[in-house]
């Protein structure tokens, strides 16, 4: 549960890049004449760098059957190449005093290194030989597939909350791959082999579908030059598919899930939205709903908090959550745990009754403005992180949206009014749209 409450305050603050104003001079872009993207990002306070390899291929761009593929393969990165022994790669970093790692979402594959910014060269050299040079073996495949594994047992089997969240978010998406799990179905994953594995790998694993993102100490005509002799001689991949995916049909009633587990301690209703996402050039109502998150549910001053936790107390948590980035649809999200001696449906019943008063009631500009502000205090505090401005580019640029959309946001955000936060709510809001679901304990089944 500490996960999910994580989650609803820390999607405002994720979605919040740097102010235009502030960061854009800063940024530098180019490509590579084998279609790789390069986005170099100056700050100069320090001598290190970081050093990011993004893929626009994640876990919803695997074909059916194989779901966990891609994060497999992110593991199996960390073996041998053609001339690099398995898990010389990290050995190399830390002998430079560096540090190295990997994350697989739905949308995108990212790795990275930070180290002292003259090692800047090095780094590019063993990504780059990695790129394509690839090198496995039947013994690489199961070691690493047991990896992954009890990586999901701990994670997933032995938390009835995520198995709860698992079995919502599938039920949300019928179509769509984003209905699948990141680490994937559990009886799939047992079956992957080095087929599997190498199929996604020659498949996505190439410049054209890459951004190379470096944040740091650096000057970007010197980056330019390293990209070039490190990735710039990998060809291209001629045969690289159109990013499509499956759509979901048009949802036409709201769906309803309950999953009971002995091991739940706090049981809570939970029920999720289809929503848009943020597109390149049209990212308003996505602003909109990132600002009505916070004023629904981000931190103890929100709406639902303050009339459910504290003026009621039938409510020890409530939450909202929203993340617009994202290459399709995504989801808004309510939460509502309740206190002792309230069931599920009354708790239900809160939520849905608190939120029809915000409908009628509207915004309050105060709140608004105090958001607002926030806001821009988490633009400042991200200049002090290069890690966080690679990472908000390089995520950005594999979820569909351009640089400018990224410099853009701030003010777009700043811009919008609590009219329109209402009528994103009243859109999305739309039960027909909706997965609601309980999670319970056996006792409470009974009751």
């Amino acid at each position: 549960m500490r996960r999910l409450i994580a989650l609803a305050g820390a999607c405002f603050l994720a979605a919040a890049p740097l102010s235009a104003q502030t960061i854009q001079d800063q940024v530098t872009s180019f490509e590579l004449d084998n279609g790789m993207d390069v986005v170099v990002i100056e700050d100069h306070r320090a001598p290190a760098v970081v050093h990011m390899v993004w893929y626009r291929a994640g876990s919803a761009d695997e074909e059916p059957g194989v779901s966990g593929v891609a994060h497999f393969l992110e593991h199996l990165l960390f073996k041998g190449t053609e001339t690099r022994a398995p898990g010389e790669f990290s050995e190399i970093v830390k002998a430079q005093g560096g540090t190295d790692n990997a994350f697989t979402s739905y949308d995108y594959t990212g790795y990275f290194q930070r180290v002292a910014a003259d090692r800047l060269g090095l780094m590019m050299e063993l990504e780059a030989d990695r790129m394509k040079n690839l090198q496995l073996d039947r013994e690489d495949i199961l070691t690493e597939r047991d990896v992954i594994i009890e990586e999901r047992n701990q994670r997933v089997e032995n938390d009835p909350g995520a198995l709860f969240r698992e079995q919502s978010t599938a039920a949300q998406f019928l179509n769509h791959p984003y209905g699948t799990p990141v680490i994937g179905w559990r009886h799939e994953m047992v079956n992957l082999d080095l087929d599997d594995a190498l199929a996604y790998y020659e498949k996505f694993y190439s410049p054209n579908n890459a951004v190379l993102v470096v944040a740091g100490d650096v000057e970007p005509d010197d980056v330019l030059t390293l990209a070039k002799q490190h990735y710039g001689p990998i060809p291209a991949n001629d045969e690289l598919p159109e990013r499509t995916r499956p759509q979901e049909p048009p949802q036409m009633a709201e769906r309803r899930i309950t999953f009971t587990d002995p091991r739940v301690a706090q049981p809570y209703v939970m029920r999720s939205y289809l929503a848009p996402e943020r597109d390149p050039g049209d990212q308003r109502k996505a602003a909109a709903l990132t600002l009505l998150a916070e004023i629904l549910g981000g931190s103890q001053t929100s709406v639902l908090p303050q009339a459910l936790q504290f003026e009621e107390k039938r409510s020890v948590y409530t939450g909202a959550f929203y993340s617009g980035l994202s290459l399709d649809d995504t989801t808004f999200g309510l939460i509502n745990m309740p206190s002792e001696g309230i069931t599920l449906e009354q708790a239900e019943a809160d939520m849905d009754r608190v939120i029809a008063e915000f409908l009628e009631n509207g915004v309050d500009p105060e709140q608004l403005e105090r958001i607002k502000f926030q806001f821009r205090a988490a633009q400042t505090y991200a200049l002090d992180n290069a890690n966080s401005l690679a990472r908000l580019y390089g995520s950005a640029l594999t979820s569909g949206l351009t640089i400018e959309d990224v410099n853009a946001w701030p003010d777009i955000v700043q811009s919008i009014t609590g009219e329109e936060i209402v009528a994103a709510a009243r859109e999305v809001f739309d039960r027909d749209r909706a997965v609601t679901g309980f999670l319970r304990n056996d006792a409470e089944v009974t009751q």
